[in-house]
């Protein structure tokens, strides 16, 4: 299992992770990404739920056309661990990839 972010890890990864952040309701972290269309965000998605079944670590996600808003925690853990920044990290190089719209 494993082991929830100390506060001064969780800043630390936030800061490294644009437009990430803690999440209102719960202990988790969140980001929306908007792609320039519906292809690039599906194609996102794709290439993330690749990772994601990888690594057994699976985002909650929405998507309605170019917009995928994503939530991440570790549920065994209840709350956010290295394995939601690895895939935050990775989500953010696909976007990189894929047709992010500023």
């Amino acid at each position: 299992m494993s082991e929830r972010l100390t506060a001064e890890r969780r800043r630390a990864a936030l800061a490294a992770l644009p437009g990430w952040q803690d999440a209102e309701d719960r202990d988790a972290i969140s980001k929306v990404f908007t792609f320039a269309d519906f292809n690039a965000a599906f194609g996102f998605m794709s290439r993330v739920a690749l990772v994601a079944e990888k690594h057994d670590h699976h985002p909650e996600w929405f998507n309605v056309y170019r917009t995928v808003s994503v939530t991440l925690s570790t549920h065994d853990a209840g709350g956010v661990t290295e394995r939601d920044i690895a895939l935050a990290t990775a989500m953010e190089a696909i976007a990189a990839a894929t047709g992010l719209k500023a």
